[in-house]
């Protein structure tokens, strides 16, 4: 993250970062409002999927993504509240570590829910394979990756302020590029699976769910990430550069412009991206499904009970629709 900390050593732990980070040398002019103005747009999408959420819910439809993102949204407040009071309290070394360690974490939840939502896709083209045990299993064993690797991350990022051990701090180096490539990796992953179930031959029809085109499902998917690949793959080429002491000029890759975009930037965008092209209704399934052709049943049927007014009409339906 950017720092805003004076570079002296000082006698005793916490120690300044001696080297240039994402974002340079965060000042109160600047990144103030520049953050004021994320916060803003979070707390309008966490509103707005909170609102999602509730409507549905008493529709009757458990889309559980809508809440997820909710509190994304709400972790990447907390995120920018700290941060705008580490650059209040320059010296308070306690808040800067908890604001750099929120910005690292938050986007962990973006990244699970495009898994998830691939991995529907993948069962609705290829059923045998996408409900498959060791597939299944392949996942768990992501998901638990992951949060091992976020343990790492917190522990090795808090371990750099409390030692200047060369040994240690080469060790903690190596462990925190191991986890930008493992995110970074992650965050691309619905990519390939996406596409490689585009191209394999399928043995049935296309198991849809939800509502909408199915490609649409798919172009939204892979719309939400590359973006957040971008911005993955950009902080870990980032990291991979020798670091730079803060003696020298800021490096172009850490300025404050390529910290906002690939960090905030990128998961805003996201976030209004899942609102205006309704993954509530594009990606919902039904209520327990499971095992092959579970998605046949449609996502629930309270949407017959529901007003002509209040339902979304698939695309088909909507273009295709032909009068008897």
């Amino acid at each position: 993250m950017s720092q805003h900390l004076n570079p002296q050593v000082q006698q005793g732990p916490p120690y300044l970062p001696q080297v240039w980070m994402s974002g340079g040398l965060a000042t109160a002019s600047t990144d103030i409002p520049i953050s004021a103005v994320f916060l803003a747009l979070f707390v309008a999408g966490a509103a707005t999927h909170m609102t999602i959420f509730q409507k549905n819910k008493r529709r009757g439809h458990k889309f559980i993504f809508s809440a997820l993102l909710f509190g994304f949204c709400m972790a990447r407040i907390t995120t920018l509240v700290v941060r705008i009071v580490s650059i209040t309290r320059p010296r308070s070394i306690s808040t800067a570590i908890a604001a750099q360690i929120l910005v690292l974490a938050g986007v962990l939840l973006l990244f699970i829910i495009n898994l998830i939502f691939a991995q529907r896709i993948i069962r609705a083209q290829h059923p045998h394979f996408g409900w498959h045990r060791v597939f299944s299993a392949l996942f768990i064993g992501l998901y638990v990756l992951i949060g091992a690797t976020l343990v790492m991350t917190i522990t090795v990022t808090v371990m750099t302020f409390y030692t200047l051990n060369p040994n240690t701090r080469r060790i903690a180096r190596g462990i925190q590029l191991y986890a930008v490539t493992y995110l970074g990796f992650v965050a691309t992953l619905p990519l390939p699976m996406v596409l490689i179930g585009v191209v394999l031959p399928k043995k049935t029809r296309v198991e849809k769910f939800g509502s909408g085109r199915f490609r649409t499902k798919i172009f939204v998917l892979l719309s939400a990430t590359m973006l957040l690949a971008f911005g993955a793959w950009y902080r870990a080429g980032s990291s991979y550069m020798n670091p730079v002491p803060r003696t020298q000029p800021l490096p172009a890759y850490h300025h404050k412009a390529a910290f906002y975009i690939v960090n905030f930037g990128v998961e805003i965008i996201v976030v209004w991206l899942y609102v205006l092209l309704r993954i509530d209704r594009r990606f919902i399934t039904p209520n327990g499904a499971k095992g092959e052709r579970s998605y046949a049943a449609g996502p629930t049927n309270t949407l017959a009970k529901e007003p002509e007014s209040a339902i979304i009409h698939t695309e088909e339906e909507t273009f295709d629709y032909q009068p008897q």
